[in-house]
């Protein structure tokens, strides 16, 4: 993952984000859904991708919300 990147993930009993390039979480929840939408919101802001890791550590979701480097036309 690129540097300011969102990853969603379990650890410790809690759901987390955190951006890539930090040393720890930026926020803690409850819930997978509260996780997921707080990071959501962080990644739309900052214009980045925000990675959603299942309580496996596998991805489960992928977004971006901006700065796609790839020119599709259609």
């Amino acid at each position: 993952m690129a540097k300011g990147d969102i990853s969603t993930y379990h650890e410790d009993g809690q759901w987390k984000n955190k951006v890539e390039g930090s040393s720890r979480a930026a926020n803690v929840h409850d819930t997978k859904a509260e996780a997921q939408s707080k990071g959501r919101d962080m990644a739309r802001d900052r214009h980045v991708e925000h990675t959603i890791r299942n309580m496996d550590g596998k991805i489960g979701e992928k977004n971006s919300y901006g700065n796609d480097p790839r020119n599709i036309k259609g």
